[in-house]
């Protein structure tokens, strides 16, 4: 197996490349091609943060909490066990791995050795892959990134430094790191990898002589159809992958902003240094954006010392890689010598530090308590909080004592006092939610040629609950469904062909789809049927999921009368977990499963993951997954986004995203209940069909820690059971139907007991559930095996 190392190291570029790679990920897998999962999920920061000094805390560590020696051991073991997992678990010919943090933050041989040492036991052939454009335009992006992470020198730093070895003078500048202080060598250090030659050296010293490998980049070219063909070439890869979506290059930020940006670090630094307060990253960044203005960027060509700095050595590097272009290199015009930018507007940093303090002061509160064990531990003045150390398997269940690795058992010490703690107080008391029974929605009257509110969603082997799922969103206000199913082998496509014979749905044959997903597929195929074209609101969600309107009579024209001025409705959601039903029953799933996640779970990430409900006005071009994308051009006026409680989210989610955060969280009027699991043995059966957008992952005890969950109680949906039980019996009237639903049930029941008769997965039944966590063992556990960014 070969290993390729991409190590940015210019940060926007590898994103770029890095979203690319997901999205082809399992294209590629099937050719053999592993784009690892484990060290990250698309930045590869976990491998990063485990080759690092000790000493040299960088500002990823000291965010996610790995400072000591102890748990940056601890991580750096677990990359490796996991990674060694996926590794065997697909027997690669090639594992691709990229973090731009490798290119532009590793700075000793030490660390590169632990690097290679790390990936030595996975294979002795590794080649290290970066890309390169004119230093000038690598230091503004840098720069503007640096000063989003409290950067406070400008430019001079690297435009002053004296002649001589470049590398060596940069590292130079860079201050002890002091996290309190806000202090990080790679976000105040002058930028030492822009002296590529250099950096090619340093690598071929620990890597071997020629495998470094340099590439220049079009930002055209990258950003656009054919980034693939930019993968396919940087990785040797001998087959194509297709093109990738096209998207915009990230707009320079204005320089007078970024003097905005230097001048106010500066004056937090100061503030910092008293030692007093902490100021959280996330809100350090949003203050800067708070003070952002809109203006002309820094021009590169204003930098062009340093370009000329380097020019002989980028001269001879063009020639020795033939990735790189030497026109592609090609400095900017020679403009006058840089001088930092007037901020505007009489900008005074001080004054925005004073206004912003008294929410510094809050943050530090909730700070303190989640940092000060990790800093005294690094600074050695005091003894290690007793959080840190063993003690803290007294307040594990016996469960979590027994089967949670070491990073879990860190995860649970950190999440106890932190903001990312779950509970269950969020939103307000709903009175309506222990009110009578719905009533029967009065019927509903459609415009001539409009289809109304429209479900398009895809299945495979779900005879057993299709019924359900279509009388229960029937009964709240949907008026029409288009399914596309693939590869049923249990009546679901016999179920479907009957509904759609009755009239209630649409079906569609999905078995020849082409492409990553056949849920991709599909998706793109239902933008030409007339049914969507004439829909009023188009909903994607899986037969797993149930739209719970907690308004008024429940029903969806209840819930947009809240919301009228909606075009897209972020509807987020509920896990529910097994709620100890082990087999499988022919009984509603929206009563069987009424235990689910805690309302306020910002961790792990598919907790508040969300689907959406959107206004059919033409605003997006595609239909994904979890939401419409590619926003067409001027749509961006007509386009309203509100969460689950009817709160404006526009700004979070018009571009992208697919997950609510602790801003844009709300159930109070709508939620999607996701029984992800319903029973155990419909674990089983899930996990042996496979999925629908991920057709080659499999689903392990990973799947069942993250959607099991089954400590808070939520019946609110159950108000809905009278009314559906109604169309549930009306369209079970029908012979057929009700013939083909039992096969599937009959079929579903012989497949539970044919798997209870194989090791493999009768071992995942019994493992899932000797499982019994509490929400912050649960979350703890998730987040060791999730591997998260």
């Amino acid at each position: 197996m070969r290993i390729y190392l991409h190590i940015g190291p210019d940060g926007a570029t590898s994103d770029r490349l890095q979203r690319v790679l997901d999205a082809k990920r399992d294209q590629m897998l099937q050719k053999g091609v592993l784009y690892a999962r484990s060290p990250g999920a698309r930045n590869h920061t976990r491998l990063f943060m485990a080759v690092t000094d000790p000493e040299n805390v960088d500002s990823l560590r000291f965010n996610r909490g790995f400072i000591s020696t102890e748990k940056q051991q601890v991580l750096r073991e677990d990359v490796l066990r996991s990674l060694t997992s996926e590794v065997e678990r697909h027997s690669p010919d090639v594992l691709i791995l990229s973090s731009h943090q490798l290119g532009c933050t590793l700075v000793s041989r030490s660390e590169l050795e632990r690097l290679r040492a790390l990936l030595l036991p996975l294979s002795d052939d590794i080649r290290i892959v970066a890309h390169l454009d004119d230093p000038a335009r690598m230091l503004v992006r840098r720069y503007s990134a640096q000063l989003i992470e409290g950067r406070s020198r400008d430019l001079s730093l690297e435009l002053g430094l004296s002649a001589g070895s470049f590398w060596d003078a940069a590292l130079n500048t860079r201050p002890h790191s002091d996290p309190q202080g806000g202090q990080f060598g790679e976000v105040q250090g002058a930028c030492f990898w822009l002296d590529f030659k250099r950096l090619q050296d340093e690598w071929e010293a620990v890597f071997g002589e020629g495998s470094v490998s340099f590439r220049s980049f079009d930002i055209d070219r990258l950003y656009g159809v054919f980034a693939t063909e930019e993968i396919c070439e940087s990785f040797d890869l001998d087959f194509t992958i297709g093109k990738a979506e096209a998207e915009d290059a990230p707009a320079e930020p204005a320089a007078a902003w970024l003097t905005r940006s230097r001048l106010f670090n500066d004056a937090v630094l100061r503030l910092l240094a008293k030692g007093d307060v902490i100021l959280p990253r996330q809100l350090w960044r949003k203050f800067l954006g708070e003070i952002k203005i809109k203006g002309d960027p820094i021009a590169p060509g204003s930098l062009s010392a340093l370009s000329m700095r380097f020019e002989a050595d980028i001269k001879a590097l063009c020639k020795a890689h033939g990735g790189l272009s030497a026109q592609a290199m090609k400095r900017d015009r020679k403009l006058p010598d840089w001088t930092e930018a007037d901020p505007e507007k009489g900008f005074r940093a001080t004054q925005y530090l004073m206004a912003f303090r008294w929410r510094i002061n809050q943050a530090t509160k909730e700070e303190l308590a989640n940092k000060a064990a990790d800093l005294a531990q690094l600074r050695g003045t005091v003894q290690p909080d007793p959080s840190d150390t063993d003690d803290v398997e007294s307040d594990l269940s016996p469960t979590a004592q027994k089967l949670m690795p070491p990073l879990a058992k860190q995860n649970f010490a950190k999440l106890r006092t932190s903001i990312f703690a779950p509970h269950n107080r969020l939103g307000r008391v709903n009175e309506e939610e222990l009110a009578a029974a719905y009533s029967p929605m009065a019927p509903r009257n459609l415009p001539k040629g409009s289809s109304g509110n429209v479900i398009v969603g895809c299945m495979k082997n779900e005879a057993p609950y299709i019924v359900e799922w279509i009388a229960y969103h029937r009964a709240i206000g949907v008026d029409n469904f288009l399914i596309y199913t693939n590869d049923c082998s249990d009546g679901t496509s016999e179920i479907l062909d009957r509904l759609q014979a009755m009239g209630v749905i649409q079906h569609r044959n999905n078995d020849n789809w082409k492409g990553n997903s056949p849920q991709q597929h599909a998706l793109n195929a239902a933008l030409k049927e007339p049914v969507i074209k004439n829909a009023e609101w188009i909903i994607h969600i899986d037969v797993d999921e149930f739209m719970n309107v907690r308004c008024g009579n429940g029903t969806l024209d209840d819930f947009l009368a809240r919301v009228p001025d909606a075009t897209n409705v972020a509807m987020t959601w509920r896990l529910f977990g097994h709620n100890g039903v082990t087999d499988l029953r022919d009984e509603f799933v929206i009563d069987q499963f009424d235990t689910c996640a805690p309302k306020y779970c910002p961790k792990p990430h598919t907790v508040w993951g969300f689907k959406t409900m959107f206004r059919n006005i033409g605003a997006y071009e595609k239909i994904s997954c979890h939401r419409p994308n590619k926003l067409t051009q001027g749509a961006e006026k007509k386009v309203k986004w509100v969460n689950g409680s009817g709160a404006d989210m526009t700004s979070e989610a018009i571009k992208n995203g697919w997950r609510s955060s602790k801003k844009s969280i709300g159930y109070d009027l709508l939620q999607l209940n996701h029984y992800a699991l319903r029973s155990a043995e419909s674990f089983l059966i899930k996990r042996q069909r496979g999925r629908a957008l991920h057709v080659d992952r499999s689903i392990g005890i990973n799947y069942w820690i993250r959607m099991d969950w089954s400590v808070h109680k939520d019946i609110t949906i159950k108000r809905n059971i009278p009314r559906v039980r109604a169309e549930y019996e009306r369209l079970m009237q029908d012979d057929d139907l009700r013939s083909w639903h039992e096969k599937g049930l009959s079929w579903h029941r012989k497949k539970a007991d044919e798997l209870h008769g194989m090791p493999e997965f009768e071992d995942l039944y019994q493992q899932a559930l000797s499982l019994h966590l509490t929400e912050t063992e649960r979350v703890a556990y998730a987040l060791a095996l999730d591997m998260e960014t």
